[in-house]
Formats: structure tokens, sequence, C-alpha cells
């Protein structure tokens, strides 16, 4: 397994579907830094020689991916939560953040569901 921005990519699949499984990378960027590092598309990961890997890595390196990403996102939002947006507000109750109704939906975001005891009649 070649290691790229310290996640191992598997070999046996197409260097630009190997790619995508690092966090910030996906289909297009993919093809983006395959064309910057002059490498054919369809290539497999097994075949890349030490020399394609390092063009792959440099172009990688102009990118902000995996850690430096991720923190950034949760600072992101660890920042919209404390000045009180309604976005924040949102991330904070674990609801749709985006507009999504959350009547009868949702139950990706909410969890499962907790039933609440009404008061009869």
């Amino acid at each position: 397994m070649a290691r790229i921005s310290g996640v191992d990519i598997p070999n046996n699949k197409r260097v630009v579907i190997a790619l995508t499984y690092i966090y910030g990378i996906g289909n297009s960027q993919s093809e983006k830094i395959l064309v910057n590092s002059k490498i054919d598309v369809n290539l497999k990961v097994k075949d890349l020689d030490e020399e394609q890997l390092t063009r792959i890595r440099s172009e990688i390196s102009k990118l902000k991916v995996e850690g430096d990403l991720r923190r950034e996102t949760a600072m992101n939002i660890k920042r919209l939560m404390e000045i009180g947006s309604y976005r924040g507000i949102r991330h904070r109750k674990s609801l749709p953040v985006r507009g999504q109704s959350s009547k009868q939906n949702a139950r990706t975001r909410k969890g499962v569901k907790k039933t609440v005891a009404n008061k009869k009649k």
C-alpha cells in the first residue's frame, strides 16, 4: 500500500479512485492532481513508481487535506456555536443546519427516536 498524507491508499484500485480515500480529495480534485503531475488516470496504484508517488505527494502538499482540513472545519463550527448564530444553535441542538424540515424526518441528524410521554385528558 502506498502512503500519502498519512493515509494508506489501496493498491488494487485506479489512482484516480484511490486518491479519494484522502479526506478533502474528491473525484474532480483527484483528476486535477493527476493531470498536474502528468500521470495516467487509468493507472493502478501498484503500477506507480516512487518518482510518480513523489509528484503526487508534492501536488497534494499544496492542498489543505486530512488533519488540517478537519481541524479547520471543527473550528468553523465551534465559532458559529460561540457567536450564537442560527447555524451555530442548530449545530448545538443536533438539528439539520441547512433548512431541512425536522418535523417528520431528520433522523440521521437527530438520532434514534425518543418517545415523549403525553398527558391524558
